[in-house]
């Protein structure tokens, strides 16, 4: 068995998408609520095996790219792409060298419904020794020669097998693959350079889902195919903390500056805590103490939004989209109307989702309760996401 120690991934969006239509880069086009590659992205990050993950932009793109994903570039790495598919996947291949992974996955992004078990599938073929691996599906159309606008011979069909990606490959060769490669003609994918240093490149089984947005008319195909593919589920949450001198006030992942803060054994951020909880019950995952209980001294004064990033992460392992999350703030004091629109743009940036989708609201208890007496701040959140149908 061969050791799959250390897996990057590979994301490519540094195309044109010319052949798509439309007047914005495909990689960007919102897809079921979010920018196309943020789908191959989320499927990338959420799966346990791979570690690394590597976004190529167009060149120039960086800032674009952090711009339309919000939260979801922390952590990746991101590198400027060149003037073809090879010269970009070669650049993400020389970045990732010092990062030292054993096996590499490379995939378009344009492939944004990206099964985890097709992953699976890959990685086993690499710890069986195979020095590359694709996705592959059977024909099950016709297929003829063409002679202008005439048909000509039937190809035989079972010969044949449609390729999708990802592809995987043993780093040091594909690496080696590509600085080597000195062919007349541009390579359709990795695997053809792997072959042309004499390696096999193995089967493996692979996905409808895996339907590639090329032409006019794929982008709403696939986005009417996800919407019928998938249920809303709605969950809520609700947290109370109680104010104590000495503390840091962080409300909705800002610190606000008050006489007081939030007593807890993380940052006691209950608008944070209330929108994971809301989360994770639209998931029926349980809340936020059965994933971070605080008898567990690593979340002692953590951050809170740590807590809310593995619930975005849950949903998109799920293969869920975030429709709409809906916060309420019920305090005394301070007032959240000075801060609600930097509230909306760091929750909206830990979602991964716009602005538009984020709704914050503050209201009080008429001096009525804990709450009225400014003893504490209680937060109440709903969060509407869609998972696959049959989840």
């Amino acid at each position: 068995m061969t050791s799959v120690s250390h897996v990057a991934a590979i994301v490519l969006a540094a195309g044109s998408g010319s052949r798509s239509g439309g007047s914005m880069l495909k990689q960007y086009r919102v897809l079921a609520g979010r920018p196309l590659l943020a789908h191959s992205l989320e499927a990338m990050r959420a799966h346990e095996r791979i570690s690394t993950v590597l976004l190529v932009v167009p060149p120039g793109g960086q800032e674009e790219a952090g711009a339309t994903l919000g939260g979801l570039v922390e952590g990746l790495l991101i590198v400027e792409g060149g003037k073809t598919r090879r010269l970009s996947v070669r650049n993400a291949l020389e970045t990732l060298a010092s990062e030292a992974p054993s096996h590499v996955l490379i995939h378009d992004s344009a492939r944004p419904r990206l099964p985890a078990v097709v992953i699976d599938r890959l990685l086993e073929a690499l710890e069986s020794g195979a020095m590359g691996a694709m996705p592959v599906l059977p024909v099950a159309d016709t297929l003829v020669a063409a002679d202008e606008a005439l048909a000509g011979d039937v190809v035989d069909r079972a010969l044949l097998r449609r390729v999708q990606t990802p592809q995987a490959f043993d780093f040091p060769a594909i690496l080696e693959a590509h600085l080597g490669w000195d062919g007349a003609d541009e390579p359709t994918d990795d695997a053809q350079m792997l072959r042309g240093l004499g390696h096999d490149v193995v089967l493996v089984e692979g996905d409808a889902a895996l339907e590639k947005i090329t032409y006019p008319g794929d982008h709403e195909r696939m986005e009417r195919q996800l919407g019928d593919a998938m249920i809303g589920r709605t969950g809520m949450g609700f947290d109370v903390h109680r104010l104590v001198a000495g503390e840091d006030l962080w409300l909705g992942g800002l610190l606000i500056p008050h006489s007081h803060g939030l007593s807890g054994h993380s940052d006691a951020d209950v608008a944070i805590h209330a929108l994971v909880d809301a989360l994770l019950g639209a998931l029926a995952e349980g809340d936020i103490g059965s994933h971070f209980p605080p008898s567990d001294p690593q979340w002692r004064g953590a951050r809170s939004d740590r807590f809310l990033a593995f619930a975005v992460e849950r949903v998109a392992a799920r293969g869920g989209v975030i429709d709409h999350v809906d916060l309420t703030i019920i305090c005394e004091a301070p007032k959240i109307g000075p801060h609600r629109v930097a509230m909306k743009a760091r929750l909206a940036e830990i979602l991964g989702i716009s602005e538009a989708r984020v709704s914050v609201k503050a209201t009080t208890t008429e001096r009525l309760g804990l709450t009225g007496r400014g003893e504490g701040i209680a937060a109440q959140a709903v969060a509407t996401v869609r998972l696959p149908a049959g989840d």
